[in-house]
């Protein structure tokens, strides 16, 4: 699968241009503030229908217009794809598919598949559990409709039953919160089962990737830490009866205490956490495994490879793992963007390197 075109209009810093990538290495270049990083957002932005940067959608429309529209058409094994977005500064955005409005953002995720990496991405390792769930839920979402499904259907139970639990009336918690506990547990069951599924293929790639890109230096170990396993069922059970031992708990803190909403991932290289002993090197090199793990997975889910997105990955890298790195996405559609464009670390290799200057294309090669 890769990117063949992208269209932006009023997006970000682009009032309107058109994009041509090849499939294989494509390489915007550009100083900072220029673009680069705006136009790989929209193409995430095609593939998922969110962005890794705006908070709001709105943010992306140029400061100037009221309107923006960004589209792209994708080559896949099973037929041409073509996506398109159109947002407005009331914060809403009509999403398609080869021309076809789609209302459901379901409908939309899995069309053009995609995988991105920026430096913001070490979140992934250094900072809070949410991040690493936000990792796991982008991906999961992109590869089962039913998980993206699951996913929203178990926020909105949680939702409501944790305003529940903030109810004065204690009683009307104990008559009530069972049947908000049954549902709860039953999608529940369904996320982390696809959870668990994911991180058992997921974690022995992450640990060849990572020996890969340190030569063979760093030995990464990966596994989640929720404990449930088993079955759909068997886990729904499971979280269903600690529901009802956290009850008292629960009560006192406001909020529902144990479920998928609270998975974590524990990194450790060479037998250590890597988020409290690892240096940000090694730190940015495990988020970038994860990453090249996660193509690996499309790959044996799909038969293709997603659009790897790297933006201003290669200024972080030492030559040896830039070397490395490039040799791993040979095989699939990699878009880099870079500030400076170094000839020698792409020497022997087919590239389409595309100058951007203040939101304008000014060079191809």
């Amino acid at each position: 699968m890769f990117i063949e075109s992208l269209s932006l209009k009023n997006f970000r810093n682009y009032e309107t241009e058109e994009f041509t990538f090849q499939n294989g290495i494509n390489i915007l270049v550009g100083q900072n503030a220029q673009g680069k990083t705006n136009a790989v957002e929209a193409i995430f932005f095609l593939c998922t229908g969110y962005s890794p940067r705006a908070n709001k959608d709105k943010q992306v429309v140029n400061f100037n217009c009221s309107l923006a529209d960004i589209s792209a058409v994708a080559k896949s094994n099973y037929g041409d794809i073509k996506t398109r977005i159109i947002f407005d500064k009331t914060d809403k955005k009509r999403v398609f598919v080869n021309d076809i409005e789609v209302l459901k953002i379901g409908e939309f995720l899995g069309n053009i598949h995609s995988v991105f990496f920026n430096p913001m991405e070490l979140k992934l390792v250094q900072e809070s559990p949410e991040d690493r769930r936000r990792f796991m839920n982008v991906s999961l979402s992109q590869m089962s409709k039913s998980y993206f499904y699951s996913l929203s259907r178990y926020n909105k139970i949680l939702s409501q039953r944790n305003n529940l639990l903030k109810t004065p009336d204690v009683d009307i918690i104990r008559e009530t919160l069972p049947i908000w506990d049954i549902q709860l547990s039953r999608e529940a069951g369904k996320i982390i089962k696809q959870r668990n599924d994911f991180l058992s293929e997921l974690s022995p790639i992450v640990e060849e990737k990572q020996a890969y890109l340190t030569g063979g230096r760093e030995t990464l170990k990966m596994k989640s830490q929720d404990g449930y396993v088993g079955s759909e069922e068997e886990i729904a059970y499971a979280i269903k009866e600690d529901l009802k031992t956290a009850f008292e708990k629960d009560i006192r803190l406001g909020f529902t205490s144990i479920g998928p909403h609270r998975d974590d991932i524990k990194f450790s290289l060479n037998n250590q956490d890597v988020r409290v002993y690892g240096s940000q090197g090694q730190q940015r090199t495990v988020a970038l495994a994860l990453k090249l793990a996660e193509t690996e997975l499309f790959y044996n889910k799909f038969r293709e490879y997603p659009i790897l997105i790297l933006d201003d990955v290669l200024s972080e890298l030492d030559k040896g793992r830039q070397k490395r790195l490039i040799t791993a996405v040979d095989k699939m559609q990699t878009i880099f963007t870079t500030a400076v464009f170094e000839r020698a670390v792409f020497k022997g290799v087919d590239f389409n390197k595309i100058t951007i200057e203040q939101g304008k294309i000014k060079g191809r090669k």
